[in-house]
């Protein structure tokens, strides 16, 4: 078995002056003896994996600088079935770690070094950078998030929602009246919780009496606002949308979000339900419609298994994750919608 060695801090370089040698980009470990011959080799494999990737779009925002970008998580779950299905692993390692203090922030630089590897036990071995800023402990994991997503990116080329071709890094755009609403909401927080600290700054020491004093009570508890009972009460789609915006700058996790978005859709659905009127009522959902809805969903699933994804779990997850319902739940055109991106992803993979 034939392995290339990769220079290292004590093996890149013998003399002490000289500079250290490069650390090749990629370097090739053939299988270890025994190995099946008929197994795939690392790149038949990763070529197996490239067909079989989904789109990723960019789905996600940073709300503060106002853009749009592809988050790891989607990456990994868009990843994650086809690397199990033809049996490639990454082990990854760091190869080089440097941590800076830039005024408050910590950024951190890094090497990450990724092993590759195919169903045989031969894998291929890159070194992909990452860097990263943050105020506390998290800079070098968000600098290991990068790295991995742009491996995973460059390595399998995967590819990317064709509606985000119009790529939110280049234009910088006015963020709409929800975003400022919530910027706004984000900055009366933190004006108030500077108020708040120098209010307790402003106190008197409390004293050795064994009962406190008036100013020593405990501050009542705030009451929790119900964002699902406004969003039920909420008159109109304007106000609903005021009520998400307001859940979601107060850190409400996904799926409390998701229950509000089912909240719009059920009001939505009631609206279309008969209702008295002057001219007449409303017609019900027909029995066709509900048809078509079933049929969307059926649809949906086949084309997710053209592409390759045939967990039904997965396919849900992904649904959810780019229109906040189950698919049980969304509308026809969504469901559409979602099918033909599946149906297009599969024949550029077969193409």
């Amino acid at each position: 078995m034939t392995v290339t060695t990769l220079p290292t801090a004590l093996t890149g370089h013998l003399d002490p002056v000289a500079p250290p040698a490069r650390t090749p980009d990629v370097v090739y470990v053939p299988a270890p003896e025994g190995a099946p011959a008929d197994a795939p080799r690392v790149f038949a494999a990763i070529n197996a994996v490239m067909r079989d990737a989904m789109p990723v779009g960019k789905d996600r925002r940073n709300e503060q600088q106002n853009y749009a970008f592809r988050g790891i998580d989607d990456v990994m779950s868009a990843m994650a079935g086809p690397m199990r299905a033809h049996g490639v692993f990454i082990l990854p390692t760091i190869a080089d770690h440097q941590h800076q203090r830039d005024g408050k922030m910590t950024r951190t630089l890094i090497t990450m070094r990724y092993r590759v590897y195919g169903p045989a036990g031969d894998c291929l071995v890159a070194d992909v950078p990452g860097e990263a800023f943050d105020y506390a402990d998290k800079s070098t994991n968000k600098a290991q998030s990068a790295a991995l997503k742009y491996l995973l990116f460059t390595l399998f080329m995967l590819p990317v929602d064709g509606r985000s071709i119009d790529d939110g890094d280049r234009h910088h755009p006015e963020p709409p009246a929800e975003h400022r609403a919530e910027q706004a909401q984000r900055q009366q927080r933190q004006q108030d919780r500077r108020q708040q600290r120098g209010q307790q700054r402003q106190q008197p020491r409390r004293s050795n009496r064994a009962e406190p004093g008036p100013w020593e009570q405990p501050a009542p508890q705030q009451q929790r606002r119900d964002y699902l009972a406004e969003a039920r009460n909420a008159p109109n789609p304007e106000a609903f949308a005021k009520v998400r915006a307001a859940a979601v700058a107060a850190g409400a996790p996904p799926e409390y979000v998701a229950q509000l978005d089912q909240v719009a859709e059920q009001k939505r659905r009631a609206a279309q339900q008969p209702q008295q009127a002057q001219g007449g009522e409303q017609p019900r959902e027909t029995p066709q419609q509900a048809e078509e809805h079933v049929i969307a969903v059926g649809e949906l699933f086949d084309a997710a298994r053209s592409a390759g994804v045939t967990d039904r779990a997965e396919v849900e997850q992904l649904f959810t994750s780019r229109h906040g319902v189950k698919p049980t739940e969304a509308t026809v055109e969504q469901l559409r919608e979602m099918r033909d991106d599946l149906l297009d992803a599969a024949k550029g993979a077969s193409a």
